[in-house]
């Protein structure tokens, strides 16, 4: 799931690995963090309960506790309330468009309206 992940900087060719990747505890599997960890890319994605408690249950065997930078998970709110506004089309929140291509372009399109929006409120 994270293989298509692309960071883009405003020059040069894409980066293919962020220095960190945020997310929620739905994103804390072993496969997730193994992924994160062999790409040398920082998981900041808290633990889940369960799987917390079924670390602890295992004793020494169940490996070190999983900690995360909770001021950097603070900050993906900003990522949270993106989707949000890109939900806010119908089109996109229901998935109408089946192929990946147009749901895509219809990302894209709802994507450049969000950014020329918020240009006009700077600008004004």
């Amino acid at each position: 799931m994270l293989e298509k992940v692309r960071v883009r900087l405003p020059v040069g060719r894409p980066r293919t690995r962020p220095g960190a990747v945020a997310g929620d505890k739905a994103y804390s599997s072993r496969g997730n963090r193994r992924y994160l960890r062999k790409r040398n890319i920082k998981a900041v994605i808290p633990e889940k309960k369960d799987q917390a408690a079924n670390r602890k249950k295992k004793g020494s065997q169940g490996g070190r506790s999983i900690s995360h930078d909770a001021d950097l998970y603070k900050e993906r709110n900003t990522v949270e309330r993106l989707i949000n506004k890109l939900k806010a089309w119908r089109g996109i929140a229901t998935r109408y468009d089946k192929s990946p291509e147009s749901y895509l372009a219809g990302l894209h399109l709802r994507a450049s309206m969000i950014w020329i929006d918020d240009l006009l409120k700077t600008t004004a």
